[in-house]
């Protein structure tokens, strides 16, 4: 089986989006600012809808296309927190969410997310979904806090896991800047399929991702 047909067929199903997210998703690919892929889209548009989340964290906003397609997809009473550091995406995330008109329930983290996440739990804040699409290689020192405001039966969603197939192959074999995210990511993986408190599946996917519920 061809596995690029197969996506392409399987893309050829989306319905098309809303005219404002479709312009800043356009707008974030000739910029090639990284946003997430189609499947990964209807795969977060169904999770919201099977289980309708109170709050959303999101780690890595860019310039705020996963938080508008999220605030698009659930009902205007749900608080979505989501964290970025880069200084230059940050002014252009804002004036999406004042332009979609979701900025009272979009508050946006301007710090390095391991901080942000230090003080969102020493503050007790809570979350139904989390979506961790920030710096691969710091997957597993988010993990320990993220779960920890993880609601009992709360989805923590993982993108682009599968490193473009990087992942498949031995740490030799990847290039030598790619090793430590390589090996992080491994063991990102063999964590969050080995905990007694989560139950995971990882899909094939855009880039991968990886769908656990906490339990």
């Amino acid at each position: 089986m061809d596995a690029q047909r197969l996506t392409t067929f399987i893309e050829s199903f989306e319905r098309e989006e809303e005219s404002f997210l479709s312009r800043v998703r356009s707008q974030a690919i000739a910029d090639r600012i990284p946003v997430i892929r189609t499947p990964m889209i209807s795969l977060i548009k169904t999770l919201l809808h099977i289980r309708v989340p109170e709050r959303i964290l999101e780690i890595g906003t860019a310039v705020g296309y996963s938080a508008l397609l999220m605030a698009e997809n659930t009902p205007p009473e749900v608080q979505i927190v989501t964290i970025e550091k880069y200084e230059k995406r940050i002014p252009v995330a804002r004036q999406n969410f004042k332009d979609a008109g979701v900025e009272d329930r979009i508050t946006l983290l301007e710090m390095d997310a391991a901080r942000a996440l230090e003080e969102l739990e020493k503050a007790g804040d809570r979350f139904d979904l989390i979506f961790m699409d920030a710096a691969k290689g710091q997957y597993p020192g988010f993990l320990g806090p993220s779960l920890r405001m993880l609601n009992k039966g709360g989805i923590l969603l993982s993108d682009n896991v599968l490193q473009e197939g990087d992942i498949l192959e031995s740490r030799y074999a990847v290039e030598r800047r790619d090793r430590t995210i390589h090996t992080r990511m491994r063991e990102y993986l063999y964590e969050i399929t080995h905990r007694d408190d989560l139950q995971t599946t990882i899909l094939p996917i855009g880039d991968g991702c990886a769908v656990s519920v906490k339990l």
